[in-house]
Order: structure tokens, then C-alpha cells, then sequence
């Protein structure tokens, strides 16, 4: 036991290359990995659901394929799933009282992949209520705090993912990134956070919050351990009408092929984000876009003329498909059930105890967008917009392979410093949500330290399918910061 405990505070392929080669068995680090999450559950709140019963029982399967000569990329390695995604026998609530009670009766495609590439579910991960929060302060299961400073939050909505992680109760986990839910966590506990090209990595088995932003993505300790969760994930599901056909990029092949010779565009409008941007958060931006120069990729500015209206055709998209989508939770087919004196009764008392104040806020702002008369006004102006900041980012790439901008206009902030201004959270995603909007891909990689200590993280923005491009400049930056995670295991715990 000792010896799988020591893994934990390592590299996830390490530990995979040593179950892989008998050197220890699956359920041994099975059940270190147990003990962390049951420990990091009550300290920092990251895991909401464990089953033994279940973990172990994948594990030992994993060793009965490795017995059987199976190779297998990711043997043995702990994984934590949000709770919006779907793992077969374990509840999910995505973080909310609506849903208590439910048990997801299969696997979700992603986490099906990563199981059969021999990764074992450790627990369900908390997370803001149906993915809607930049803090993981609006589950109705309590927050989650940040390792690296329990008076701070993690990020959200993906904020127990990205807090099991960082807290090495596993090496990887995976949460759903709609505006940034995987990205900005990542930031801020500092880790590697990837989300896909839109309909790279199957949608099914995600409790959807906006279908047309949703896409699942995974958090990870290093930029190699996060390829090789994207080259598992990654590939067309026809079980999601959104899934892409076409063959996933090879993320790994040209992993160690350096930057020399790409071309990166420094976000002209970084500095002059609406809310301001970080002293710290600036340095570290001058700072990643020098490194990379040094590695020999040529470094300009480049303009995205409409990013600064991203946040509130963001907030008219998400929260209009969240006000259809989250319909569907009326209290009669499964879920919370508040009995009233008729249908009309029952569906209120039902969704009012059952639904979160962030949630019945963005319900209200969805349901107005889309009402008679106010449709053409604010959605439908809100989809022309959003297909104009596509055209920037389209001519911006005509120019440059990648764009660099921070991750998070700040580090991790305190608990409840933002939770009185709903827009004050919500700016929390100002750099996040244009490539969501786009529905390209974009990885945030830690690029250092705050003057508190605190991670901070750049984000790499890369058209369709540029996905090798953006791991290969996360791993640029990676080795010019030293920041492995593991490599700071003393800093967390």
C-alpha cells in the first residue's frame, strides 16, 4: 500500500507503465487511491459519490486483462468523473437536488473509452449545479475548496475534478467545458485542462446544460498525460448526432516536436478585458509570450475585434438551451418528486426545491430571450454575433497557428468575494468562452506562479482539429516553466 500511495504523487503513465508491468496490481493502487478520495471528500469537498464495490471491482478486471496480455495505455490509473457525466451504477446528480437519487445505468462514451484503455473510476467529482458556475460554490452538496488554499475556490464548474487532481488523490480526471468549465479550473489548481474541437469527443452520456457548447474534456497533472487522454477519448460516437466523422488528430506523434517555426498571435484585447486583468496574470502573459520566442516561434499581436461582446452572447446562448434543456426535470420521470394538488402544482413545488438559485437564474434569462417578441432581439441577435466572432477568429488563424491569451483574467479568488455579483462571476470567463462559442479547441497549461503563491495559467486557442499544434506549445510552456504538478507535490499537501 505504501508503495501505491508514492504513485499517486507521480506521473499517471508511470503508474501505469509500472501495473502494466506487475510491478503492482490495479487493486493495490485501487485502494490507495480510496483512502485519498475518501480524505479529499472531507477536506476539500471534491468527490461527492465513492463505491468501493464498483472501483475495485474495475480494477480487478484490469488486472485480469493485463493478465491476458491486453495492453492497455492508462492500466490502472485513478480517475474522478464529474457528476454530469454518466458512469454505470454510480448516481448522477450533476451537482444538484433535482436529480438525488438517480443512478446512471451506463457508462457515458468518454468514460467508457477511458475505461476500456484500462483507467478505473475512483468516484463522481463535484461540481457547480448542472455545470453552471465559475466557482463550485453553487453545488447543492457545499463547495469545493482549492488545495493550494482552502480559503479560495477552485474554479468551476468542473471545480472537484480539478481539485482531485491537484490534491493527487488521482492523476486525471474529467468534467464537461461549456464556456470553461474545464479550462479555468485547470488555471487555477494549477493543471493541464483541455477542451476539444466541438464534436471531437462524444457528448453522450453528459447531462446536457447548452447542447451547442457542451463538450466533455480532461484535467491532468502533466501536458503528455493529457494527450493521452484526449487520443483515448477522442473519435466519432454514432450515438451523438454531433460527433465528428472524420478521424481524430494524432496528438501524440508530434508531442515532442518543439515550436520552432509556429506562429503565435498575443490577443490584442487581453490587457483591456472588461474587469480588468491581474498584475500577476499580465507578467506571466509577457513572460509565456518571451519563452516562446526563445523556443524559436515567431510571436505577434493579433485582434479578435468582437471578443469583448463573447461574454454576453455567451450568457444569451448557454443560459437560452439551459432553459430548454433543464425542462426536461419536472419531478415526474425520475428525480426529486414534490407532490402538488395538480400537474401544474407538482412541477412547481418540484423544480423550486429541487433547482439551485443559479440555475432558476439562468432558467428565467433563457426563458425571456426566447419568449415572443424578445426572440429576434436577444437570441437571435446573439447567433448573428456569435457567427461574426467566428469570422475573426477565422482571419486570425489566416495569420497565426495559435492564439496565447491568460486563462483567467485573475488566481483563484476568495469564497463569496463574487458571489453577490452575478456579473462580477461571470467575467470569471472572459478568455474561456470565445472558443466555446467558436467551437474550437483550446488547453490551458500552468505558466507559473502569483506573488501569493497561487497558480496561474495561459490558454492556447487553435483552430479545428489544431489540436496537436496546441499540446505541442502547452508543452513548450510546461518545460519552460517546470510546473508538472507533481513536481510540487511539498507546495499542496
Amino acid at each position: 500500500m505504501p508503495e501505491a500511495t508514492l504513485l499517486l504523487d507521480g506521473s499517471g503513465l508511470e503508474l501505469a507503465r509500472r501495473v502494466s508491468q506487475g510491478e503492482i496490481s490495479a487493486v493495490e493502487v485501487a485502494k490507495a487511491a480510496l483512502a485519498r478520495a475518501e480524505e479529499a471528500r472531507r477536506r476539500h469537498g471534491s468527490f461527492l459519490f465513492l463505491d468501493p464495490d464498483v472501483t475495485l471491482r474495475q480494477a480487478s478486471t484490469v488486472d485480469q486483462r493485463l493478465s491476458a496480455g491486453e495492453k492497455l495505455p492508462l492500466a490502472g490509473v485513478p480517475l474522478a468523473v464529474k457528476d454530469n457525466i454518466n458512469v454505470a451504477g454510480l448516481p448522477s446528480t450533476a451537482g444538484s437536488r433535482i436529480l438525488e437519487g438517480f443512478t446512471s445505468v451506463e457508462d457515458a462514451t468518454c468514460v467508457a473509452r477511458l475505461v476500456s484503455a484500462g483507467a478505473v473510476v475512483v468516484g463522481k467529482a463535484n461540481c457547480d449545479e448542472f455545470g453552471m458556475g465559475s466557482s463550485n460554490e453553487n453545488s447543492a452538496w457545499g463547495p469545493v475548496k482549492n488545495p493550494w488554499d482552502e480559503s479560495r475556490v477552485p474554479g468551476g464548474s468542473s471545480g472537484g475534478s480539478a481539485a482531485a487532481v491537484a490534491a493527487f488523490s488521482v492523476p486525471l480526471a474529467i468534467g464537461t467545458d461549456t464556456g470553461g468549465s474545464v479550462r479555468q479550473p485547470a488555471a487555477l489548481c494549477g493543471l493541464v485542462g483541455w477542451k476539444p474541437t466541438y464534436g471531437r469527443v462524444s457528448r453522450y452520456g453528459l447531462i446536457a446544460f447548452a447542447s451547442s457548447l457542451d463538450q466533455a474534456g480532461a484535467l491532468a497533472r502533466s501536458v503528455t498525460e493529457a494527450a493521452v487522454a484526449f487520443s483515448v477519448m477522442a473519435g466519432a460516437d454514432p450515438r451523438d448526432s454531433t460527433s465528428l466523422p472524420t478521424p481524430a488528430p494524432d496528438v501524440l506523434g508530434s508531442l515532442g516536436d518543439g515550436i520552432a517555426g509556429l506562429r503565435v498571435g498575443l490577443l490584442a484585447e487581453a490587457e483591456s478585458a472588461e474587469g480588468g486583468l491581474d498584475p500577476d496574470v499580465k507578467v506571466s502573459l509577457e513572460r509565456t509570450a518571451e519563452a516562446l520566442r526563445q523556443a524559436g516561434a515567431s510571436v505577434r499581436t493579433v485582434s479578435l475585434p468582437r471578443v469583448n461582446l463573447a461574454i454576453d452572447v455567451y450568457y444569451l446562448t448557454a443560459t437560452a438551451e439551459a432553459s430548454s434543456n433543464l425542462a426536461r426535470f419536472d419531478g415526474v420521470r425520475y428525480g426529486r418528486r414534490v407532490e402538488g394538488e395538480d400537474l401544474g402544482d407538482l412541477y412547481r413545488r418540484s423544480r423550486s426545491s429541487g433547482f439551485g438559485p443559479e440555475v432558476k437564474r439562468r432558467i428565467l434569462l433563457g426563458t425571456f430571450a426566447l419568449s415572443a417578441g424578445y426572440h429576434d432581439a436577444y437570441y437571435g441577435r446573439a447567433q448573428k454575433v456569435r457567427a461574426l466572432l467566428k469570422r475573426d477568429f477565422d482571419r486570425a488563424f489566416g495569420e497565426v497557428d495559435a492564439i496565447l491569451c491568460p486563462t483567467s483574467p485573475e488566481p483563484a479568488f476568495e469564497f463569496g468575494s463574487k458571489t453577490e455579483d452575478p456579473l462580477a462571476m461571470y467575467l470569471a470567463d472572459v478568455f474561456t468562452v470565445s472558443p466555446s462559442l467558436a467551437g474550437i479547441p483550446a488547453i490551458s497549461v500552468p505558466s507559473g506562479l502569483s506573488s501569493r503563491g497561487l497558480p496561474i495559467g495561459m490558454q492556447f486557442i487553435g483552430p479545428a482539429d489544431s489540436e496537436p499544434v496546441l499540446f505541442r506549445l502547452a508543452r513548450a510552456v510546461e518545460e519552460w516553466s517546470g510546473f508538472p504538478a507533481f513536481k510540487a507535490a511539498g507546495a499542496i499537501r
